[in-house]
């Protein structure tokens, strides 16, 4: 089943980046599978997981840095409620491919916005949101730089001239790593990776030509802040970022979104800030003249014992 998926990725460009084959072995190595439906010699459904175990109960999910997955259904010219009826077939289909699980719970691409099929077998939904920058390879800079709000360039502008920041391309993962874990101390929590992983990751990116790290540094080689991006031929992924709270007026990380946004738009066609539900994240990214676009979360949890544990998460929280 995996080795028809990988040679349908390297033939099918309208599967999102975090579906791809290559991409799963980099972020799941061995933990994903795929649920996948055939017609003659043609693949027309799928949709990748990623199944764990923990404490004797099984989950399927998706892999860290990894914003959606769901199902791909091959897109055909018959009539809308034709393309309706063939979705909810195949989409039986593919939850029918699913192993048994106590919990089941991952994020969709923006495009896929037909999950009735999964609510009639009794899956769940809940809106997200992201904010994606589309038609990048129609708009000039200064098309870009006029949808800024006004203290997104202020703060552009300070880092600059001010900060005397530039933005490199060409120091080592590991001051990435650092600037990014940085984050997560500044909150109390720990990394939710691990230098390794994200090394893993970087090389398979690498190999495919598809990533941009960005590093703000000062004229004492003191780095501010970082982005790290991954593309396809349809979209570039903010994934990634991180800064020195110590450093953290100086205006670098919308220095390096900023720059992040212009190398994207010489290489794809759309930015996507990865979205977030954090009210100031969420301010942030609307900040650079994006557009708030919804996708789904789709699960189900059929074990009692894992819907009672989460209803009491809830609760304590």
């Amino acid at each position: 089943m995996k080795d028809v998926y990988r040679r349908l990725c390297e033939a099918e460009p309208s599967i999102p980046l975090f579906s791809r084959a290559w991409w799963l072995d980099a972020v799941a190595g061995n933990d994903w599978d795929v649920a996948l439906v055939e017609k003659g010699n043609e693949v027309v459904a799928c949709m990748p997981y990623l199944k764990k175990r923990r404490y004797g109960f099984t989950f399927i999910s998706q892999p860290a840095l990894t914003q959606t997955q769901g199902p791909w259904i091959r897109s055909t010219n018959a009539k809308y409620a034709k393309r309706l009826s063939r979705e909810k077939d195949l989409m039986e289909q593919l939850i029918g491919q699913l192993p048994d699980y106590h919990h089941f719970s991952q994020n969709w691409h923006f495009k896929q916005t037909n999950w009735l099929p999964f609510y009639w077998k009794g899956f769940a939904q809940t809106t997200r949101y992201t904010y994606r920058i589309e038609n990048l390879e129609s708009k000039s800079k200064e098309d870009l730089w006029a949808e800024l709000q006004q203290g997104v360039r202020t703060d552009i502008k300070k880092a600059l001239n001010r900060e005397a920041l530039r933005v490199r391309d060409d120091l080592p993962l590991e001051t990435f790593y650092e600037l990014n874990s940085m984050v997560f101390q500044r909150q109390g929590k720990a990394t939710p990776y691990t230098n390794a992983f994200i090394a893993g990751l970087d090389r398979a990116a690498q190999e495919h030509g598809c990533r941009k790290m960005l590093i703000a540094e000062d004229e004492q080689g003191q780095h501010h802040a970082g982005v790290y991006i991954v593309w396809d031929e349809n979209s570039a992924y903010y994934i990634m970022g991180g800064g020195d709270p110590a450093l953290r007026n100086s205006g670098a990380t919308s220095l390096c979104m900023w720059e992040a946004i212009m190398f994207a738009s010489s290489v794809t066609n759309a930015f996507d800030f990865e979205g977030s539900m954090l009210e100031p994240v969420e301010r942030f990214f609307r900040s650079f003249g994006a557009t708030q676009i919804p996708y789904h979360n789709v699960s189900h949890t059929p074990s009692k014992v894992v819907r009672a544990a989460d209803g009491l998460r809830r609760i304590l929280r």
